[in-house]
């Protein structure tokens, strides 16, 4: 239905629009995500007791919302779901496809990294010896949770943008 106002041109540059729209929409649904972490956890950080694991849950949530909402605005920006750059060519279009598609294959190694931290951060709190394991608790949950939609999300985009 979008791909029909787009316009007519050489079977590459179709295709480039396409990858551009998919991954258009891929980065509206990390936006959208930020958007929940920033009003759910935003509404209930002030409300929580900073000696409750809960307040640091929400704490590191709104910092991954925040950061997350700033990568997909950006990356919103930089899409060229209607005509290209001029004097944007086929070998462009390519690269920047592999390009693309290997950023969330290397993010996706980066939210196995994310969720190893979380289990970490979560084995340290259960610790008698742990300082603070309220904090540790919250953030490894926040972590977890952060961690395992991004390794989703990557997977799923990379995976879209290759077929």
């Amino acid at each position: 239905m979008l791909l029909s106002v787009l316009p007519t041109g050489p079977a590459w540059l179709a295709a480039y629009q396409h990858h551009e729209l998919l991954l258009g929409r891929g980065l509206s649904v990390l936006g959208a995500w930020a958007l929940l972490n920033l009003c759910t956890s935003g509404y209930y950080l002030p409300r929580s007791d900073r000696r409750l694991w809960e307040f640091h849950f929400h704490l590191m949530n709104c910092a991954w919302g925040f950061v997350n909402a700033v990568l997909a605005a950006v990356g919103i920006l930089r899409t060229h779901p209607g005509r290209p750059p001029l004097g944007f060519t086929a070998s462009d279009a390519g690269a920047d496809e592999h390009f693309t598609g290997q950023v969330f294959l290397f993010n996706a190694m980066l939210d196995v990294g994310y969720l190893l931290v979380a289990t970490w951060l979560l084995y340290r709190a259960a610790s008698p010896t742990a300082k603070r394991p309220e904090r540790l608790l919250g953030y490894g949950r926040s972590v977890r949770i952060q961690g395992a939609f991004l390794l989703v999300f990557d997977l799923v985009m990379w995976w879209l943008l290759k077929s």
